[in-house]
């Protein structure tokens, strides 16, 4: 009877060891939650053209396993801002230029994985149709951040409507304007605000991606930037240095760079944004 109550007592003990050393269906569980979260990316983007792409690409990708969360912001800091707390895993919205100075300025120390799309910078207007209407004092609205800032200046001066003390320097303002025999007002703007203050300017040097996202014209431009002119301002796929191994983010990015999603921006944007080479 002993003998019979100490095997019970044995086995018992096995029993809840064996138990507590096997792996219960709760870990397998968040085995494979924390399996499922590293083929999930949480992106942020700009509406048009950025998250239009990234909605192109969510399709193709989720049969690769891979789970595209777009989040859709309308300026252009708080992705940036996203990105480095950790809320984000990349973002897709600006060139690199603008993520060099944001990093200066922010002490962030993000990072570009990938050139996807350039997007000429415009000049719009409701008031003249030609530049040979444009008068004496006109106002000349033009987006307020450093890089975008100095691409319009730069496109001013190539049209001869203003001269700079140096051409060649990174970074332009109102205050390195030579030359404005016509003393043209140039008014920085929020970049994403200038569509909406098309009607109280003479022109509005606008983003691609802002003047598609208030159908705007694209066709119908008073001048442009030229493809040569965009290369060194591509859109880019950013992320921090830690995530720069992520493999799904890799093959993000190998996708926007195929021939496919080359295609896809051709046939819905035409003129107005290019695939990068």
């Amino acid at each position: 009877m002993k003998k019979s109550y100490f095997t019970i007592i044995l086995l018992t003990l096995s029993l809840i060891i064996f138990t507590a050393c096997s792996p219960n269906s709760d870990s397998k569980n968040s085995s494979k939650e924390t399996n499922s979260n590293e083929n999930t990316i949480v992106i942020g983007a700009s509406p048009v053209p950025h998250t239009e792409i990234l909605e192109f690409a969510k399709t193709k990708l989720k049969d690769k396993g891979i789970n595209l969360e777009i989040k859709t912001f309308t300026d252009y800091v708080v992705p940036n801002k996203a990105l480095d707390s950790g809320e984000l895993d990349a973002n897709f919205f600006q060139h690199k230029p603008y993520l060099d100075d944001f990093n200066k300025n922010n002490g962030t120390d993000l990072i570009s994985i990938g050139e996807i799309h350039g997007e000429p910078l415009s000049a719009y207007s409701k008031k003249i149709a030609n530049l040979n209407d444009l008068k004496e004092g006109s106002t000349i609205a033009i987006p307020n951040d450093g890089s975008n800032g100095t691409r319009a200046l730069k496109l001013l001066e190539k049209e001869k409507l203003i001269t700079l003390k140096d051409s060649n320097k990174t970074i332009q303002t109102e205050k390195d304007i030579k030359d404005n025999l016509k003393n043209f007002k140039i008014k920085s703007i929020e970049a994403s605000q200038l569509p909406r203050i098309l009607e109280d300017v003479d022109i509005a040097i606008i983003n691609g991606n802002y003047a598609l996202d208030a159908g705007l014209d694209t066709k119908s431009t008073l001048f442009s930037e030229d493809i040569s002119d965009i290369n060194e301002y591509v859109n880019i796929i950013a992320t921090t240095s830690e995530n720069k191994n992520n493999n799904a983010l890799k093959e993000l990015v190998d996708f926007l760079k195929s021939d496919e999603t080359k295609h896809f921006i051709e046939d819905k944007y035409g003129n107005a944004i290019l695939p990068a080479n």
